[in-house]
């Protein structure tokens, strides 16, 4: 049965609840009650959402290589011959299984954590296919491969084709999934939301064979053209979804602003520094918004460092200047309170408050009700600012900061604080404002690219391994000088693999090796409130150096941090590397990013010098987008609901801008109910959404 035809077929509701009710995950062939428990900690309720589990990565076993091609942490299949009996090493605590290889005449090992089993299936003198990660970190001496998998040469048949790998759970197994997903696919009826005639318009492939292929591959050409086709399909999905909604977005106006452009001047000459012209255009997009007959929904997109905040506090101003309440909502409690000082320190004519999660019960009670009668004009918090029970007078200007860190349902929340009032949210990931006017297509977009004057700007460099210790002699004398520094890498927890460090290891080894240096350890599982504390502390200068996960990407000021070092950095997106970048420098000193690299390829060189020799985020962006293509770029962007499940696909960003144009033709098609369907179930699903 065509695409076509079972479209028109599940336009019948009683054709669509028979349909549902066959996608049980229990209708699927070797699916067990354990097995389905798994399949649900993965996220996967229906045999719909099985179709819908893209492979995380696949398998290339179309050729082998040799060792000595091969750099630092490349994942290859090598054939070789095992030249030595299998040996147990014992090491401190820790024991593996170690053989000597040899790949005509070129020597290398090969060793196996937590699997003594291995010893029993190699033998000596037998040909052999290896496929795993390659070590050899500095370039020099023997490499070797890391927990490989095996198997005879001459009896191959595992390590072959392109397979795909899945991310597994519980007692889920690979070839038990690739079982499921194959079975689910004969039962899944796969329905393209792009209406027919612009199918046959583009000539464009079957959305289902496309299905097939990206789970099972002949080819990477299979495996490519099948993502490209699944995400047109997204991508054409959701911008038709924000289309749809954006109409019903622009609202008539309900607070009339007094504020006149003079008194914001006036205001805007507070700062201790002249607004840039990216700031100067911001304030004019948000005061003519406010002076129009609409809503103003906003989005305020700025490089790191490029002022935001005080374009917000301009339209903060104007509201309360006008009689009416604003509030300012950032994603943690350090932000949220920096922001509050802000407001006392330029809008001190004004009543303000902060509200967040430590804040006392009986504070709380208070604020609330001064909130609800008006005796508040500036309300500053965290998400305790939109729970249920906070009313306003005459809310007019809500300010979302670091729009990356808020979900649409977070947003909506504030809004829905006061109907018709005014919304201005804020990202300081600058994504290619090609991409802005799709994944931002319900807001109004303003951009800031240039950046005060005073800012100093940050040298770059990539750090060989024969200076690592010279850098943290620099780094030891300067935080004797008063200065502070970051150190990041980007794991909580290392791997057996020894490719990656562990925060907490990190924490430990350099704590040894700078003894006189007060460091501090940040990462995700924390509590909130601990988080908040340490980052206050260093903020404080009660420590000298903060090691830390990503965590720090969006945190606050901090103006003697002068030094950022990131481990592994060719495992980070180049826009987050200029996030992190970005948490120094933030003061007068001039200040330093020292990339490491645990790979050596030429790929990653390549990539890492971009950042080394720019220091503009829409730039970086656009190189970021174009050299990591849309799956990574966006990926690495969002997650809730909005693209997770074709985050793991590889597709050029072409394939975005193709999805754009298909939905500007498709509103002029003649029966566009299905995708309208299925454009505001998307928009449903973007509640949990955040954008980086």
């Amino acid at each position: 049965m065509s695409e076509r035809a079972i479209g028109n077929k599940l336009r019948d509701p009683k054709q669509i609840k028979e349909c549902r009710k066959n996608m049980e995950l229990k209708k699927i062939r070797g699916i067990s009650e354990k097995r389905e428990k798994d399949l649900n900690k993965l996220n996967i309720f229906t045999a719909e959402d099985l179709v819908r589990y893209f492979p995380r990565d696949y398998l290339d076993l179309t050729h082998t290589v040799r060792i000595s091609e091969c750099y630092h942490n490349d994942i290859v299949l090598l054939a070789c011959r095992v030249s030595s009996p299998p040996q147990t090493v014992y090491n401190g605590r820790r024991s593996f299984v170690k053989v000597w290889c040899d790949q005509g005449g070129e020597r290398f090992s090969a060793i196996w954590f937590n699997a003594p089993y291995v010893k029993n299936n190699l033998k000596a003198g037998e040909e052999y296919l290896f496929y795993g990660r390659v070590h050899n970190k500095y370039g020099m001496g023997t490499p070797s491969m890391v927990n490989p998998s095996f198997e005879l040469r001459e009896k191959n048949y595992r390590l072959k084709g392109i397979v795909p790998v899945y991310g597994l759970r519980g007692t889920l197994t690979q070839r038990a999934l690739r079982d499921a997903i194959r079975d689910a696919l004969q039962k899944v009826p796969v329905v393209s939301a792009i209406p027919p005639e612009l199918i046959r318009k583009y000539a464009l492939p079957s959305l289902s064979e496309a299905y097939r292929k990206v789970h099972a591959p002949e080819s990477l050409s299979d495996r490519d053209e099948a993502a490209e086709r699944i995400a047109l399909e997204e991508y054409f999905i959701l911008i038709s979804a924000f289309r749809f909604m954006k109409g019903g977005k622009e609202d008539a106006r309900v607070f009339r602003y007094s504020a006149t452009a003079r008194e914001t001047a006036e205001f805007a000459a507070r700062f201790p520094f002249t607004f840039t012209d990216g700031q100067k255009r911001a304030v004019d997009d948000i005061y003519e918004n406010l002076k129009s007959p609409k809503r103003m929904n906003r989005l305020l997109q700025g490089d790191v460092g490029s002022g935001k905040t005080a374009v917000a506090l301009c339209g903060i101003y104007m509201a309360a200047k006008s009689g009416y309440q604003a509030a300012f909502l950032a994603p943690t409690e350090v932000l949220a309170a920096q922001n509050y000082a802000l407001v006392q320190k330029y809008l001190p004519e004004f009543r303000s408050a902060f509200l967040a999660g430590s804040t006392s019960a009986k504070e709380k009670r208070e604020i609330k009700k001064a909130l609800k009668e008006g005796a508040i004009d500036i309300i500053c918090g965290t998400h305790a600012i939109i729970q249920e029970d906070v009313e306003t007078k005459n809310l007019a200007f809500c300010v979302c900061d670091e729009q990356h860190r808020f979900g649409v349902a977070q947003r909506s929340a504030l809004g829905e604080k006061s109907a018709g009032a005014d919304m201005l949210v804020m990202s300081a990931t600058p994504i290619p404002r090609t991409l802005s006017l799709i994944f931002y297509g319900d807001l109004d977009i303003s951009e800031i690219k240039d950046k005060p004057k005073a800012r100093c700007e940050i040298v770059t460099g990539i750090v060989p391994p024969h200076k690592y210790e010279n850098m943290l002699e620099y780094i030891g004398e300067e935080a004797a000088k008063g200065n502070q520094s970051y150190f990041v890498c980007p794991k909580i927890e290392g791997d057996d693999e020894g490719a990656l460090m562990s925060v907490t290891e990190l924490f430990d080894e350099l704590k040894n090796r700078l003894p006189r240096v007060r460091f501090a350890l940040l990462h995700g599982k924390m509590k909130d409130k601990e988080k908040a504390e340490i980052m206050q502390a260093f903020k404080d200068k009660k420590y000298d150096c903060l090691v830390s996960t990503t965590v720090i990407e969006v945190g606050i000021d901090v103006p003697d941090a002068t030094i950022m070092v990131i481990y592994n950095a060719e495992r980070f997106g180049l826009s987050q590397l200029h996030q992190l970048r970005g948490r120094v420098g933030r003061g007068t000193k001039k200040s330093f990013c020292f990339l490491l690299l645990g790979s050596d390829s030429p790929e990653a060189r390549e990539r890492l010098s971009v950042i080394k020799n720019n220091t503009d985020g829409f730039r970086i962006a656009e190189y970021d987008l174009r050299m990591r293509g849309g799956g990574d770029f966006m990926g690495t962007r969002q997650s809730g609901k909005m693209l997770s499940e074709i985050k793991n696909l590889r597709y050029p960003p072409e394939v975005i801008f193709e999805a754009k144009k298909l939905a500007d033709e498709a509103v002029s098609c003649g029966d566009i109910s299905l995708l309208r369907s299925l454009a505001l179930k998307k928009y449903e699903s973007l509640q949990d959404v955040v954008l980086n």
